[in-house]
């Protein structure tokens, strides 16, 4: 890594630890809440901040350690919210003490198409009704963007590309891997390796030793896509590693933050100015 890159990384660690005891004391560690309400958004929102909506969909199987569209929900989305505000000049919405608006959307909502980027996780255990995946294709083809994160394995890679060939055809929408000399690698922080991120439960585990949670069947992390005719990438697809949970637990454990929330961040602030500039 270059000094620059040095820099770079550790003026990005000092912020995110600077805030991450103010954020811990806030919510409690950062835990997520599977139960926590979903919150819908409305029709038409009077602000044009941007929002984070996350996918409700109906599971179809079981993945372990899955939680289906509540995977991450809702302190992966808070959390990258509070840092995108700090570390970029993007106008985020608030609402009362730090806690940034975001959103619960089903693909079927016209609420859908207020949303800048949506993102799923678990997406290995998705079925898609013929209406879901109509409405999708057109929110995509409009220049939605969508990411979906967490998931793990060949079986979860089948199933996802099963569904997702409903709503973009690979012969014409083809998922590539991207090259990290492609531009949403470089947006505000130059990434230079698809980060494996395992759940706080595995990394205790496995002590930190271990990040590939499949064994053998997911060694390896990979950051692919699918992108419009004009070369525009529409989709986001991170398999074999969870990035979302290096936002939802950073405040839990300072091994696992230090292990994985910078890196996790870089990238997710890099997918989310793409997203928003593309």
């Amino acid at each position: 890594m270059s000094r620059t890159h040095r820099v770079q990384a550790c003026v990005v660690a000092a912020i995110l630890l600077a805030s991450a005891a103010v954020s811990f004391a806030q919510f409690g560690g950062f835990r997520g809440d599977s139960n926590a309400a979903a919150r819908y958004p409305p029709a038409l929102r009077s602000d044009r901040a941007f929002s984070f909506c996350r996918i409700q969909y109906t599971s179809v199987r079981r993945e372990p350690s899955g939680g289906g569209w509540r995977t991450d929900y809702p302190f992966g989305e808070i959390n990258l919210m509070i840092r995108l505000a700090e570390l970029t000049k993007t106008s985020v919405p608030f609402e009362g003490a730090r806690r940034p608006a975001h959103y619960v959307v089903r693909l079927t909502d016209e609420a859908l198409f207020e949303c800048p980027m949506t993102m799923a996780s678990d997406v290995g255990t998705v079925g898609l009704s013929a209406a879901e995946a109509a409405q999708l294709q057109l929110y995509l083809l409009k220049g939605g963007f969508l990411w979906v994160d967490d998931f793990w394995g060949s079986a979860a890679w089948e199933q996802w590309t099963r569904e997702m060939a409903k709503v973009l055809p690979p012969s014409e929408y083809p998922i590539e891997d991207v090259p990290l000399s492609d531009p949403i690698f470089s947006g505000q922080f130059v990434v230079t390796a698809v980060p494996q991120i395992t759940n706080i439960g595995f990394w205790r585990r496995s002590r930190g030793r271990e990040t590939s949670e499949r064994g053998a069947d997911s060694r390896d992390a990979h950051f692919r896509a699918i992108r419009d005719k004009e070369g525009r990438i529409m989709v986001v697809m991170t398999h074999n590693t969870d990035v979302a949970d290096s936002w939802e637990r950073e405040g839990e454990d300072p091994g696992f933050f230090y292990q994985f929330s910078p890196n996790g961040y870089a990238l997710g602030i890099n997918v989310l100015l793409y997203a928003m500039t593309h």
